[in-house]
């Protein structure tokens, strides 16, 4: 078995021998090779900055979902301790604790993405391609926010409501305790 894989170790380098010769002679050509992989990387670049936004909004929808339900088991803790129904109330306090602990970790996941994100965008940038958020159509400043700009807007401000909605909770959780 050695024998072949020294003999496809061998043809490797030869052929990789023969593309270097190629291209120092032709120097248009290695221009245009270094074009394509560049135009490759980006364009790789871009859908893994496509699936972080989709991931991103996957994850932003499902923190305000939870956190729709952590407010709505808090009443219900409320109701239950208010009526003297400790044990009910105990366990769904217990139930509320789990699903904070669940929304931490969604959170940290967001982070967790959005540093990815940046990651990729810098090395967009590094490769002179635009950003999400600067050249890919965006409004400059005389023109008005339209559709994708308002979509943002409205991702903008879904975030921050949730953001404030689990520091409410937050605080909520820890006032109780």
């Amino acid at each position: 078995m050695s024998g072949a894989a020294d003999w496809f170790s061998q043809l490797e380098d030869q052929l990789e021998a023969q593309l270097n010769a190629f291209l120092r002679a032709n120097p248009a050509q290695e221009q245009l090779l270094h074009q394509q992989e560049q135009r490759e990387r980006q364009l790789r670049l871009k859908r893994r900055r496509l699936e972080l936004q989709t991931s991103a909004e996957q994850t932003r929808s499902e923190l305000l979902a939870l956190a729709r339900e952590i407010a709505q088991w808090q009443e219900r803790v409320q109701r239950a301790r208010a009526a003297g129904a400790t044990d009910l109330a105990q366990r769904a306090d217990s139930h509320v604790a789990e699903l904070m602990a669940r929304g931490r970790d969604r959170w940290q996941a967001l982070g967790e993405l959005g540093a990815t994100f940046r990651a990729v965008e810098e090395e967009l940038a590094r490769l002179g391609a635009p950003s999400a958020h600067s050249g890919d159509g965006g409004p400059t400043a005389d023109q008005k926010p339209t559709g994708a700009a308002a979509q943002d807007l409205d991702q903008a401000w879904a975030s921050f409501e949730a953001e404030q909605d689990l520091e409410q909770l937050r605080r909520q959780q820890n006032g109780q305790r």
